[in-house]
């Protein structure tokens, strides 16, 4: 690439429009550079996003920033205009800082490459607006806005590329991978956020190196699964991590639900049927009280609730297919690879709990639980028992409308309900009739594991027969206790 800069093209009105809330920004920083000599210019997702009219300005907006100036000078030269900076990244060539309220990142050129055997970037900055533009990830994130003039910088066809709704690289797919392998799972993401189609070339060269993502942190892998999975439609871009094999170093367990055909045991296809009940769960996050928003928990459960199904096929002598205990063996699994992607202790406990107890309302039948069924249902659910109706109603996508029809109002049975036990019983906060020290007055014991069995023998009282008056739990707890082993 040559250093000298690159021509700028007039920036359409309606994107000028879009960044005139940041405007104020934009203009200074632009002016400090350039007065000491210096190029900036606003790249990456700001721009993007300006040009398909969805750059709103918000004080919440991501304003990223690249420079000819090296670190040290990006912060003398913030110094005089900045509330406050940060160098956390500088040696990858980032210094952070906030102007004017806002939060902004400004990054030196760079020209930057992985190591084969290297999770870790070998930095090296570049020395022009192209050089630096060519090595981001895809043409609609390579174009970048001059600054101060706000004058548009596109080398590499991101603008018409965001016309037609494509995902290409700068360069050579190959070369963009080999350099950061995480990217290829960045294309399924912004296909799936922006609903763009990834280039026939792009998705060759995702096939052929999907190896490389194996030398990519779990903590990057898991934060692009995420955004794919909390994006306006996950299944286009769960669809490209397995169709190119980037699901075996991502989700493994995904493609394992494209369970071959059997013509001679026909069975729900496992794949297609995970990918409905997500959607699904999406759209009660809505429409189902209460409302919610994105919900990375049920929607996690929702793409994991049938992970347990291929280690439990079994064909039976009558020619059907069974998956007996698959939610607990899914369970597990799921804990499993939640625990190698890194992901927090209570959001895998969340959704673990969550893949075990799928299955429960299938119990439920006819509506005929009892009482004591249905208090042990909201217990062992606890506080995610509104995510677990959610995930429960999304699990029926059965193309018989008559059953379809009737799982719909036994759900319903149940949770009136669970509603009108509630009223009366605060199954919410359900506690044993007697606590722990009334326990060890009533039988004159220190504390100890004993007391904990008496609790839980009292809890289980509760669970079957409803709030007891307290005369009558006392001679329970006497009775239990009288009929231990000494």
């Amino acid at each position: 690439m040559s250093s000298a800069s690159p021509a700028a093209l007039p920036l359409d009105a309606s994107a000028r429009a879009q960044l005139v809330a940041a405007a104020g920004i934009l203009t200074t920083l632009g002016r400090v550079f350039t007065e000491a000599g210096h190029e900036l210019a606003l790249v990456g997702g700001p721009v993007r996003d300006a040009l398909l009219g969805r750059f709103a300005g918000a004080d919440t907006v991501d304003l990223d920033f690249t420079t000819d100036a090296h670190p040290e000078t990006v912060l003398a030269l913030l110094a005089p205009v900045a509330e406050a900076t940060w160098d956390v990244g500088i040696r990858f060539g980032t210094v952070g800082a906030r102007v004017g309220g806002r939060e902004v990142e400004i990054t030196t050129y760079r020209a930057e490459a992985y190591d084969p055997d290297s999770r870790k970037p070998e930095v090296a900055f570049g020395t022009s607006l192209a050089d630096d533009l060519v090595r981001r990830d895809f043409t609609i994130n390579a174009m970048a806005v001059r600054l101060p003039a706000l004058d548009l910088i596109d080398l590499f066809g991101g603008r018409a590329d965001l016309e037609v709704g494509v995902i290409r690289t700068p360069g050579t797919p190959h070369d963009s991978f080999s350099d950061d392998p995480l990217r290829m799972m960045r294309a399924a993401r912004f296909s799936a956020q922006l609903g763009f189609d990834v280039a026939p070339e792009v998705v060759v060269a995702m096939t052929e190196q999907a190896e490389r993502l194996s030398i990519v942190s779990p903590e990057r892998i898991r934060e692009e699964l995420m955004k794919i999975v909390m994006s306006p439609d996950p299944r286009r871009g769960l669809t490209l991590l397995v169709d190119t094999g980037l699901s075996e170093y991502a989700l493994p367990e995904l493609p394992l639900l494209r369970l071959e055909a059997d013509e001679h045991h026909h069975h729900k296809d496992v794949y297609e049927h995970t990918l409905t009940v997500l959607e699904q769960a999406m759209l009660l996050e809505d429409a189902h009280e209460p409302v919610s928003g994105p919900d990375p928990v049920l929607r996690l459960a929702a793409l994991l609730h049938d992970i347990g199904k291929p280690r439990t096929r079994r064909f039976e002598g009558d020619g059907r297919v069974s998956f007996h205990h698959h939610e607990v063996v899914g369970a597990r699994m799921t804990r499993k690879r939640m625990q190698a992607l890194r992901f927090s202790n209570e959001m895998t406990d969340d959704v673990a709990r969550l893949v075990e107890l799928h299955l429960r309302f299938h119990g439920y039948g006819t509506g005929e639980w009892t009482d004591s069924a249905v208090r042990r249902y909201v217990r062992d659910a606890g506080p995610l028992l509104t995510r677990l109706h959610k995930l429960t109603r999304a699990d029926c996508t059965t193309r018989n409308r008559r059953r379809a029809i009737a799982l719909q109002k036994s759900y319903d049975s149940l949770e009136k309900r669970i509603a009108e036990l509630a009223e009366q019983e605060e199954l919410a906060a359900m506690r044993p009739d007697l606590d722990g020290r009334e326990i060890m007055r009533i039988l004159d014991i220190p504390p100890g594991p004993v007391v904990g069995d008496a609790y839980q023998f009292l809890l289980d009282l509760r669970l079957d027969r409803g709030p007891m008056e307290q005369e009558l739990a006392e001679q329970a707890l006497r009775a239990w206790w009288a009929a231990r082993p000494s």
